[in-house]
């Protein structure tokens, strides 16, 4: 999963973006809001998490932008905790959830989870495929109950896949989400990200569909 991070303050930024790629997130950091505008209406996020007093052009109007534009990726702002007037702005703007500054990181990461869950349709912090689950707090994976030790980029095939269960997703697609923008990407490797899942889950959970991708699917 691949997450746009839209903060000025570059001690908190690192802070964040060190929690989110821990927790096996592709993380993309734009400093201020023209960058962050751009960024946004171009390439592929599953999620964003902005702030809201940037350099060049401020939160709100970032959003609006790309709600305007029909970007659609859930987006959590941050804001000062006696701002309220910002918190109301920010959800009317098109924002998905709000967090007052300070704030622990746990409950960002939880807030990022839960937004990334419900904008693929899935209710549970725990997906599950056949026998495989995944726990998306935990980042635990297990078949039929036992654990299995995955690699941070099968984890994140694997979970693109489940919380996409029963789409087409394309070798771009997946490459576009595993990898943040200034990663040297390789399409190529997906199909060794795929071939190593399919030896430690179930291999018919995951189908490949000649020409177009792959799809995952507990299904008999």
């Amino acid at each position: 999963m691949r997450i746009l991070l839209v903060e000025d303050d570059p001690t908190l930024s690192n802070q964040v973006r060190q929690a989110l790629e821990e927790a096996d997130y592709a993380v993309d950091l734009a400093v201020d809001g023209r960058d962050a505008q751009y960024r946004g209406e171009t390439e592929p996020f599953d999620a964003a998490i902005l702030d809201l007093g940037l350099p060049l052009v401020d939160g709100i109007t970032v959003l609006k932008g790309w709600r305007a534009h029909g970007i659609r990726f859930p987006v959590l702002i941050l804001t000062a905790r006696d701002t309220w007037h910002e918190k109301v702005a920010g959800i009317d703007a098109g924002a998905d959830d709000y967090l007052g500054k300070p704030f622990h990181m746990e409950e960002l990461l939880a807030r990022v989870r839960a937004l990334i869950r419900r904008a693929s349709g899935n209710a549970s912090s725990v997906l599950a495929c056949g026998t495989v689950r995944l726990d998306t707090r935990s980042g635990r994976v297990s078949v039929d109950g036992e654990s299995i030790v995955l690699t941070s980029h099968e984890f994140k095939v694997l979970s693109y896949l489940m919380h996409h269960q029963g789409e087409i997703v394309s070798r771009s697609t997946l490459t576009e989400h595993i990898y943040a923008q200034d990663f040297d990407r390789d399409s190529n490797t997906i199909e060794v990200f795929v071939g190593r899942l399919r030896k430690k889950i179930p291999s018919e959970l995951i189908e490949t569909v000649r020409g177009l991708g792959y799809r995952m699917s507990g299904a008999p």
